[in-house]
């Protein structure tokens, strides 16, 4: 591949071959320390623009707590009130938790008063409507325990005693990889 001569063409005729080559190895280098150089600097050049943005945050445009601003962060002044109530307003459709159907409740408490909150007489009957609480739990796990009985039968023929083997998939041990699992974790 013919390079491009790095003067003009009349002096390089006039230089040797040898000097020719030794220019072309030392811009050669210069040409690598500069492409070496000029990637350094936009290294830099990238993180200082990292650093100023880091510079720039305080916890009204970052994740920062309040007490980590500086004194130099002005507050904005508190807006003023609205007017309005706090809450949903009138005309603004109402978010409520779903109430499970009865049918699907797993176990259901009637709470009837006993006497009357006015004049102590007891009271009778049921309200068509009572207001409803339910409370969701997510119920406490349980291990599944499951037990394999080894039996020893002895041989009406020459009375040796043989006794029943463990399924090939039966861990040896008495824990299930799910529970042996859970104990390579520290809880206390």
């Amino acid at each position: 591949m013919k390079r491009e001569p790095l003067l003009p063409q009349i002096l390089w005729d006039q230089i040797p071959p040898a000097v020719q080559a030794a220019l072309w190895v030392v811009t050669d280098g210069y040409e690598r320390y500069i492409a070496a150089l000029e990637a350094q600097v936009a290294a830099l050049q990238q993180e200082v623009q990292e650093l100023r943005a880091q510079l720039g945050q305080n916890s009204q445009n970052s994740s920062r707590p309040p007490s980590a601003d500086g004194p130099q962060v002005k507050r904005p002044p508190p807006r003023p009130p609205s007017g309005r109530k706090r809450g949903g307003q009138p005309g603004h459709p109402p978010h409520q938790r779903i109430v499970v159907p009865v049918e699907q409740v797993d176990e259901l408490i009637e709470c009837k008063p006993q006497v009357c909150r006015r004049c102590g007489r007891m009271l009778q009957g049921s309200d068509p409507q009572p207001q409803r609480h339910q409370v969701v739990e997510i119920p406490a796990p349980r291990p599944h325990v499951t037990e394999y009985q080894l039996h020893r039968l002895v041989c009406v023929q020459c009375g040796s005693t043989t006794c029943g083997t463990l399924p090939a998939d039966v861990p040896p041990t008495s824990y299930g990889p799910r529970l042996v699992s859970l104990q390579h974790f520290s809880f206390g």
